[in-house]
């Protein structure tokens, strides 16, 4: 019976699995996945799923409390190779596809990622890192190697989000020889390389990287074919723009990649596009197609989108690729005249797929507002989907979910604002409900048909949940991605409040008096801006934000160029543009009770920017506290500490219920 469900709370973190990653086997009788769960305040376990066709359920392949991802079947489908920290650093391993044990690979300084077979089955392809001249094969570098020595700093880009200080290692190339087990270094250089893929021949990969002189300051990204035999390197495209995950067509012709030119810097969006690996020309097939290629939607159980590379179809003729549209991810298939066919269009969030090109179908992984996630068989798109798995089955049958509603704004410039509202938990017509206003990070991201904790916690605590994709938003064509640039504080923000109005002239059970706002990110600055702007709001929850863009020029690890792309100066050339669009700047006018969470470690958006909110409205004497999340990053609420992410989310609502 629905009334016997509970409401959904802060520690359901903990209960949801979230899977990820399918890969089918090359005779199309299997797939192989990734399940992650808690495994307690601090960690995450992360086990290989093997599921047959023929039977009902898959099996767990890989236990313990380790870290396994990565699952790659060789070709031959005797293998499946994986990544897994089981030994402490995340290394190669492999099973045999009849059972038994897993053996480790490979035994490498720091550690690999990102595995890909040779065609022929007698090479593994991963990444690696290393500093110029050191040796990688040899034991283990000791967690304390740092922390005791300076770090020496000589580039520009010597930190990033999740990687923290490079230290002066880059990504390279590697090949492991699966007969003689030997490990070679196949790239060299003070540049990272990335998104590598075998061509047919079992000799040739194609790679990103950006080998200019000026890689620091650039954010070109370029592709390269290098011949494993000779390590000849040829350059594909001409340092114009963003080109990456690569794949070859079956006859070794042909790339396709995904990629822009940066017309509308990091606002662009993504195309595909068709490589002549010999004559380098190559041509747009989805210019005329004015969505965004590759998964744009954001929640809070995935930390990242998956990068899939466009797919090839058996006859050569076709491509198949993820695609964002509408608050919708789907699969889609062209032609090489740009021809496109949708092969699952439905309001929900494909976040992954393989595809079988001898046998043509799909596995793909499907979340909507009322699932977390699951994986599906899909044979042809008038033929729908088959779901294949029920991971969360007990969890979801145990609570009561909001199914949020459509709701569409009209911006004060006629422009379409597409949102979604969720009722309260056990919503009773004739009562009055606060109203929570939730804003993306990014900006360049999308709300969408997925499963969000976040916002289900909240509508399970009493209030009426609003988000919407304002202006800067994917999913609605370039002209509106682009359209906040140089504009953070405008017309964006007048969008989100005239959502808010017009949600609360349609719905009468809004209570228009307590109204409060939250968001992370560009979510965050924009909470901020907010409450200094208006103060019809009587609770804020602001976290891992900006407040302060003269700064954050010169401590985020994008800051840099993001400052540049996004609000249109540098701190040395126009100062004011950026003090005019921070929110430190408006501070005096806050008077809404504002609560700010920040991770430690965040290198995307440093806790200083916190930290000089906070100072301010202290100083001020303002309504405010400050929560620090120690050894937490960026993406505190996807992949941070379990316990931490049950904290954040119970102090949120603490905070709320104490205003509102």
């Amino acid at each position: 019976m629905a009334d016997q469900k509970r409401a959904v709370t802060p520690e359901d973190i903990k209960k949801i699995r979230v899977v990820h990653d399918p890969h089918l086997s090359s005779d199309g009788e299997k797939y192989a996945y990734v399940q992650t769960s808690v495994r307690n305040d601090r960690e995450y376990n992360s086990h290989l799923f093997i599921h047959h066709f023929t039977d009902d359920i898959p099996v767990q392949w890989t236990f313990g409390e380790v870290r396994d991802h990565s699952p790659r079947w060789s070709p031959d489908g005797t293998e499946l190779a994986f990544v897994s920290n089981r030994s402490g650093v995340h290394q190669l391993w492999v099973m045999s596809a009849a059972g038994g044990e897993p053996r480790q690979l490979t035994s490498l300084k720091h550690g690999v990622s990102d595995p890909d077979w040779s065609p022929d089955g007698k090479y593994l392809l991963f990444t690696t890192s290393a500093r110029a001249d050191e040796d990688i094969f040899s034991h283990e570098e000791s967690p304390d190697e740092y922390e005791t020595k300076p770090v020496k700093i000589e580039r520009l880009r010597y930190k990033s989000e999740g990687n923290g200080f490079h230290r002066g290692r880059r990504t390279q190339l590697a090949l492991l020889d699966m007969k003689s087990k030997e490990t070679r270094i196949l790239t060299s250089g003070a540049f990272d390389h990335h998104s590598a893929r075998w061509a047919p021949d079992s000799r040739q990969i194609v790679f990103s990287a950006n080998r200019n002189p000026d890689e620091d300051v650039s954010s070109v990204l370029d592709l390269f074919i290098i011949d494993t035999e000779t390590s000849d390197t040829v350059k594909l495209t001409d340092s114009t723009g963003v080109f990456s995950n690569a794949s070859w067509s079956h006859d070794g012709h042909r790339i396709a990649c995904i990629g822009h030119e940066l017309e509308y810097q990091g606002a662009t969006l993504n195309q595909v596009w068709i490589i002549n690996p010999l004559t380098k020309e190559r041509r747009c097939v989805t210019i005329k197609w004015d969505v965004q290629i590759g998964d744009a939607a954001v929640s809070d159980l995935r930390a990242g989108q998956a990068d899939l590379s466009p797919v090839w179809a058996k006859d050569q003729k076709h491509l198949y690729f993820s695609a964002s549209e509408n608050g919708n991810t789907g699969i889609y298939q062209m032609d090489l005249e740009g021809e496109i066919t949708p092969v699952h269009e439905e309001d929900n969030h494909v976040f992954g797929f393989s595809y079988h090109p001898r046998l043509d179908f799909f596995i793909a992984g499907i979340s909507d507002p009322s699932n977390p996630g699951d994986f599906y068989k899909i044979e042809k798109p008038e033929k729908g989907k088959v779901r294949l798995t029920d991971v969360n089955a007990d969890f979801i049958q145990s609570v009561h979910l909001s199914i949020p509603e459509p709701v569409a704004a009209k911006a004060e410039d006629g422009w379409d604002i597409q949102g979604w509202l969720m009722r309260p938990a056990f919503f009773e017509e004739g009562q009055h409900y606060p109203l929570l206003l939730e804003i993306h990070g990014g900006p360049h991201a999308m709300y969408a048909n997925t499963f969000f904790h976040e916002l289900q916690m909240l509508a399970a605590q009493g209030y009426v949940v609003l988000y919407t994709n304002p202006r800067g938003s994917h999913g609605y064509g370039q002209t509106f991605v682009n359209a906040c640039r140089g504009d953070y504080g405008g017309k964006d923000y007048t969008d989100l409040m005239t959502a808010v109005d017009q949600v609360i002239e349609q719905y009468d059970f809004i209570d228009e008096e307590r109204l409060g706002v939250t968001g992370g990110s560009y979510g965050g600055f924009m909470t901020n801006w907010i409450v200094g702007h208006t103060n019809r709001f009587k609770a804020a929850v602001t976290q891992r934000s900006i407040s302060n863009w003269t700064s954050f020029y010169g401590v985020s690890d994008i800051g840099f160029f993001f400052t540049d792309w996004e609000i249109g100066a540098r701190v040395h050339d126009d100062p004011d543009k950026l003090w005019d669009h921070s929110p430190l700047k408006y501070v005096q006018h806050i008077n809404t009770p504002l609560l700010i969470m920040h991770g430690e470690n965040d290198y995307r958006c440093p806790m200083e920017q916190a930290e000089q909110l906070f100072t301010a409205l202290q100083y001020l004497e303002k309504p405010t506290m400050f929560l620090r999340f120690p050894q937490s990053g960026h993406d505190l609420s996807r992949n941070g500490a379990p316990g931490l992410r049950v904290e954040r989310l119970k102090h949120m609502a603490a905070w709320f219920e104490k205003h509102l």
